[in-house]
């Protein structure tokens, strides 16, 4: 019998962002989730970027967690694999925050980050 591979979660949402895709959703009914990508920008290299969309582009990766519905872009894939996606609330802001272990560095104002692709990053040794 052929052994079988794990692979992970791409992304994982905690209450809290699931809540609030959700919120974001029922505020648009025409809205079939949020769309999350990965572009070229900012001045540590990339930015996240994240969208409600009302439908789904051919080859979209949908994650369905606790009623809320996140897209990932195809392009995005590598770069997000094993991201826990939260949203935080403090006495200024409210935003997403990416917990991504395949990060490598972020810009002091936390805009743009320094993504590898998941297969590019080095093995562990144990």
């Amino acid at each position: 019998m052929p052994t079988l591979r794990v692979m992970p979660k791409i992304v994982t949402l905690t209450a809290a962002a699931a809540r609030r895709i959700r919120s974001l959703m029922d505020a648009n009914p025409k809205a079939l989730g949020l769309r999350v990508g990965i572009k070229k920008g900012g001045c540590a290299g990339m930015e996240y970027t994240m969208a409600m969309v009302e439908e789904k582009s051919p080859h979209d990766e949908v994650i369905e967690q606790d009623g809320a519905i996140l897209l990932i872009e195809p392009t995005a894939i590598m770069y997000l694999l094993g991201t826990e996606m939260d949203f935080q609330t403090d006495k200024l802001s409210s935003q997403f925050v990416f917990n991504n272990p395949n990060q490598r560095g972020a810009c002091g104002c936390g805009e743009s980050v320094n993504l590898v692709p998941a297969a590019e990053k080095a093995p562990h040794a144990d």
